[in-house]
């Protein structure tokens, strides 16, 4: 085989591999963008080293994109950015391949908006140890190998992140899809009919509300207490001639998955302007969050515009 036709081989190589490698960067940044990035680098290494030397390819660009989101994680900038405020997942469209495995409760869960938000709370070696095992079930040894500790001690990383998720993860498990879309299709009904009563019954009574002011504000906007995030939502969801001015026009309201979680979109003619997921147990809703910084909204936008969109909860909003 030439040259030519080796680099081809292993080019092709590399792309079969290259949705596995943007899932595993994507659960552990937390971001499409800064996943793209990482597998890139792992791609420009991939080329130009002695690949007749590399054994094990999918083992080895593992380990690459694994390490090369750990010098990420552990930055100056990134942990400026995390520690600001200002930080939340980038969410994705249900059926993205970034999105990776979902075959497992645990890696489904383990790249719902909730986990990753919580993941937070992990050391940068905690959080890979914990995803490589729960999402894509690697063994110990292969852990250790990876990121290059002693299987002895990817068994305490493990077990410390474990037991931080488990501690602070959304009650309730799985919901069921109908059940979810009836609750979520209230919350908009009553949210824009103005009424506060109704959005109060919906709530949890630890819930929590999560914005990222459009990307406007230097720091995420909480709301906590049914009370106030259901006056909140009444402002924000009851549609006005001057929010209809302030988003460029006439929106389109519709129902969506997102990270696996149900979620309504606001649509512009075929732009995606803002999102709102939502996290439900027991029939209640837990956590909302609000998306519509643009830079967050760039990946699931192309998503919504290359799919066969469904007929709105509401056509003009």
């Amino acid at each position: 085989m030439d040259s030519t036709a080796t680099d081809r081989f292993d080019t092709g190589r590399f792309e079969a591999s290259r949705n596995r490698l943007a899932s595993l960067a994507y659960r552990l940044l937390g971001s499409a963008a800064d996943a793209e990035d990482a597998v890139q680098d792992a791609f420009l290494r991939w080329q130009a080293a002695d690949r007749r030397r590399i054994k094990a390819p999918e083992a080895w660009l593992t380990k690459v994109v694994t390490n090369l989101c750990l010098d990420r994680l552990r930055s100056a900038q990134a942990r400026r950015e995390r520690t600001a405020g200002a930080w939340l997942p980038e969410p994705l469209l249900d059926g993205d391949p970034m999105l990776g495995p979902a075959d497992t409760y645990e890696q489904r869960e383990s790249v719902s908006l909730a986990v990753l938000t919580l993941m937070e709370r992990l050391s940068p070696l905690e959080r890979a140890v914990y995803l490589l095992r729960e999402a894509f079930s690697y063994t110990h040894a292969e852990i250790a190998d990876i990121v290059e500790i002693t299987e002895a001690a990817s068994q305490q990383h493990l077990h410390r992140a474990r037991r931080r998720i488990t501690a602070s993860r959304p009650r309730g498990g799985e919901v069921d899809p109908a059940s979810a879309r009836r609750v979520v299709e209230e919350f908009l009904t009553a949210a824009a009919s103005g009424r506060t009563g109704p959005l109060v019954a919906l709530l949890t009574d630890d819930a929590t509300a999560i914005s990222d002011g459009a990307g406007l504000t230097e720091t995420l906007l909480r709301y906590e207490t049914p009370e106030r995030i259901a006056a909140i939502a009444r402002a924000g969801f009851t549609p006005t001639s001057a929010k209809r001015r302030f988003a460029g026009g006439t929106l389109a309201v519709h129902y969506a998955l997102v990270n696996g979680t149900p979620a309504i979109l606001f649509v512009l003619g075929d732009q995606v302007v803002g999102a709102v997921t939502f996290d439900i147990t027991g029939g209640r809703i837990a956590t909302v969050r609000g998306i519509a910084a643009p830079a967050r909204l760039v990946r699931l936008g192309k998503a919504w515009r290359q799919r066969e969109q469904d007929t709105p909860l509401i056509a003009r909003w």
